[in-house]
């Protein structure tokens, strides 16, 4: 099977090629790590061989919907047994996983095969995807361009066609953003849908979630029915759909009421491209007969938003370095500067800060209900700028020494003084405002490829639903695909 037959189809196409013996497992196999041999030195998406691929028994190509297809999985929280998760970060590259994390394990018993682990920033931690462990991945549409993160190995391996689909998870956008930067679709489920065990209970306080990046709303559908359901030590229980989630896809949305705001006070002056994403998205869902409103403001307060994720996610840092710490007998030089950093400020954050930044998130709960009485969903950019280049969010030379001399000196208090903490800000948030609001109050959210700059370089389009409404999004992200095919736009890698 030659790259072009086999970038041809979804992995659900694929699978029915297995199933139908129009090719078999091995042949898919040996067509995925030719793509890998051909174009991963450019992306540097794959980080980690699996060989022999992992499979769920001795027959576990030949079951399940995605029977044979070639996997990769993301090298955070989604654990391989006998192999490194890393997380990105030196500290724990020889530190092997004992058993796989549920969301493998099912994967593995659709019939997957998995032959890889993608790049990932140090902990998930940013937007991008540059971590010192393994370098940058890159945008298979410019090269010289991040293709997001912190699922961006996963996104560059989609849309440089190794792999039809490939684990992601998202913690604060990281399906939604490196979906969006490669031209591809993404989903990220209402929290609790999906497990996270065993090694993990609830990641980032509840607000992450495993997923995947995909070329084909049905084949994230499917996907979704594949991962969801609790496992036997789950915190929730969750409400299952009454139908399957791939039986969502080509079902009829209804006229939906969408609220329209491009408005962000994190960044109040979102690139053109952004903006026209969002607009041309809107219109075309005005012409296939939903009520479409323009807002001049956010319907939720986004700066505050942004305060109570940041404080959580530099808490959480601090727990990260220290978790691994004690699993590998590492010191400080096995991390970055800048996780070091987020530590630190996470370290010299009070107790009640920290509670407060959680229980605020009902607050935003609250107000994306009162949105949700009068809009079914919320439409957004799902990034405020195109791509950027790799390397840009790298710090001045004397910021970094100044962040060194304070990480040295234990002078945490003082890191809230310096330019540090700003810079922070902008490297996570400037060019991502939009993507949190979904994780830190549970709902669902999607972003779909329907726009490429003049530059050539793809920005994706958010809707945010309410809780549970994963179907309705699936739906209306079907009838988009429908209208305005994505599938055959691939780039010229």
């Amino acid at each position: 099977m030659d790259h072009d037959e086999y970038a041809a189809h979804d992995a659900l196409g694929l699978a029915e090629l297995v199933r139908t013996g129009t090719v078999t497992s091995d042949e898919l196999l040996t067509a995925a790590r030719a793509r890998i041999a051909q174009v991963n030195d450019r992306v540097n998406a794959v980080v980690v061989d699996v060989d022999p691929p992992a499979t769920s028994s001795a027959t576990g190509r030949d079951d399940g919907p995605f029977a044979g297809v070639p996997f990769l999985v993301k090298d955070l929280h989604q654990d391989v047994a006998g192999y490194p998760t890393s997380g990105g970060s030196r500290s724990l590259a020889t530190t092997v996983a004992a058993e796989h994390a549920d969301v493998v394990q099912r994967w593995l018993d659709a019939g997957l095969v998995v032959l890889g682990k993608t790049n990932t920033p140090e902990f998930g931690a940013k937007g991008i995807t540059e971590s010192e462990l393994f370098g940058p991945a890159r945008n298979p549409w410019n090269t010289d361009h991040t293709p997001g993160g912190s699922s961006g190995g996963a996104a560059a391996a989609g849309a440089a066609g190794i792999v039809p689909a490939a684990g992601a998870s998202d913690g604060g956008g990281s399906i939604r953003i490196p979906a969006s930067a490669c031209g591809l679709f993404g989903l990220k489920a209402t929290r609790g849908l999906v497990p996270s065990g065993p090694a993990h209970g609830e990641p980032l306080g509840g607000t992450a979630t495993d997923g995947v990046i995909s070329r084909s709303v049905r084949d994230s559908a499917a996907m979704l029915d594949v991962l969801v359901g609790a496992a036997s030590y789950s915190p929730y229980l969750p409400a299952m759909p009454a139908t399957s989630y791939a039986d969502e896809v080509g079902r009829d949305p209804g006229v939906l009421r969408i609220g329209l705001c491009t408005a962000s006070s994190i960044n109040p002056d979102p690139d053109p491209e952004a903006v026209a994403a969002a607009v041309a998205t809107g219109a075309l869902l005005e012409s296939l007969g939903h009520h479409v409103e323009h807002l001049d403001t956010a319907p939720f307060d986004d700066a505050a938003l942004a305060k109570d994720f940041l404080t959580s996610w530099f808490v959480y840092c601090a727990y990260s370095v220290d978790e691994a710490k004690r699993a590998s007998g590492s010191g400080d030089s096995g991390f970055e500067d800048d996780t070091l950093t987020m530590a630190a400020l996470g370290r010299a954050t009070g107790p009640i800060d920290f509670v407060r930044a959680v229980e605020n998130r009902h607050t935003h709960v609250r107000r994306l209900a009162e949105f949700h009485e009068r809009f079914d969903l919320l439409l957004t950019p799902t990034t405020a700028t195109p791509p950027p280049r790799v390397g840009a969010f790298d710090a001045p030379r004397p910021v970094r020494l100044a962040q060194r001399a304070l990480l040295t000196a234990r002078a945490a208090s003082l890191l809230r003084l310096t330019p540090i903490v700003d810079q922070m800000i902008s490297q996570n948030l400037g060019w991502v405002p939009y993507t949190q609001l979904a994780n830190l109050t549970g709902r669902p959210a999607i972003t779909v490829p329907l726009h490429w700059t003049a530059a050539g370089l793809p920005i994706g389009s958010q809707l945010v639903g309410r809780l549970g409404s994963d179907g309705l999004l699936l739906r209306l992200a079907a009838q988009l695909e429908q209208a305005a095919p994505w599938a055959d736009r691939r780039p010229s890698l």
